[in-house]
């Protein structure tokens, strides 16, 4: 029924009914008055708050100075927001495939109806839970460290370790593990995404003398990338935002050399470090425009890969 419809049919109605529909509305507006404020006062206004002072010099303790495009500018010749973006992408291009791969692999093996799959289910989901506490990020350091359970480990076979953590080399790799690691999220849709593929087609492709490995090829990958998509989408738009991880690891310093400098991170830096507020919250817009494109970029690729019913 048209909006135009209705309002006509409201107008017919007996009085009490047209009562009973407004006490209704009244009702449901104030259901909605939290999170319209909430909109407002917590998701709009600094959103707008923040864009203005995208253009001004602020320190916190002073009113902003309208400065126009120079913040803009100066992050043109910033190096070491030019280096952050580098290592965010590294560290979001590199961890976000293989830890898709990884929640894959193991919501396949979950997917084969294995005793007490309920238990694995929540064990594999709880890293996504931890995995961005200060607690997890503390334990990190310590079993990537010079003496911690890695380098222990690996003196048991003969082969003397190194510290992870404080190399420029590994640091970042030490992240893009913890990053793996915490697979439960994209575990459990695409749990819920392989129990939705009828066993039909599996038949048939044994019958037709399929193997596994091409029945996952053309029947698992095509039917679950809708399920691929949305974890994919989700977790770059995650990826991008991490902080916790780096922050501990690096005693908020984003190092060794700068190895461990996530933008977040480097933001967080400039904004609450050298109170230079102004300049924070341009780069906040910056991140927003690249989040905004790289997700933009995978919709409009989806057309070519992501297959739906119809």
């Amino acid at each position: 029924m048209s909006v135009v419809a209705e309002l006509q049919q409201l107008k017919k109605a007996p009085q009490g009914q047209r009562k009973r529909r407004h006490k209704d509305n009244k009702a449901g507006h104030l259901f909605l008055l939290p999170w319209t404020i909430g909109l407002f006062g917590i998701t709009l206004f600094p959103m707008a708050a923040s864009l203005y002072l995208a253009f001004t010099n602020y320190n916190l303790l002073q009113p902003p100075e309208w400065i126009g495009m120079d913040n803009i500018t100066r992050m043109m010749g910033d190096d070491r927001l030019h280096n952050s973006i580098q290592v965010t992408f590294t560290y979001v291009f590199v961890g976000v495939p293989i830890q898709l791969a990884v929640s894959l692999a193991i919501a396949m093996l979950l997917d084969r109806g294995m005793r007490g799959l309920p238990f694995y289910r929540s064990v594999f989901y709880l890293p996504s839970m931890l995995g961005s506490s200060v607690a997890i990020a503390v334990l990190w350091r310590q079993i990537f460290g010079h003496s911690g359970l890695i380098n222990q480990l690996l003196g048991m076979v003969g082969i003397e370790g190194q510290g992870w953590v404080s190399s420029p080399d590994t640091a970042l790799g030490t992240l893009i593990i913890l990053h793996v690691w915490t697979f439960g999220a994209p575990m459990v849709i695409f749990l819920a995404g392989l129990r939705q593929i009828p066993d039909m087609y599996y038949e048939a492709a044994s019958i037709d003398g399929a193997g596994r490995i091409k029945q996952f090829f053309t029947i698992t990958i095509p039917l679950l990338t809708p399920i691929i998509f949305f974890n994919l989408v989700l977790q770059l738009i995650g990826a991008f935002q991490n902080f916790t991880q780096a922050f501990i690891v690096s005693g908020g310093s984003g190092g060794p050399a700068d190895s461990t400098l996530f933008y977040t991170l480097y933001l967080y830096q400039q904004g609450f470090g050298r109170f230079d507020m102004g300049y924070a919250s341009a780069m906040a817009w910056l991140l927003v425009l690249i989040i905004a494109a790289i997700t933009a970029i995978n919709f409009w690729l989806s057309k070519y890969w992501v297959h739906y019913d119809d």
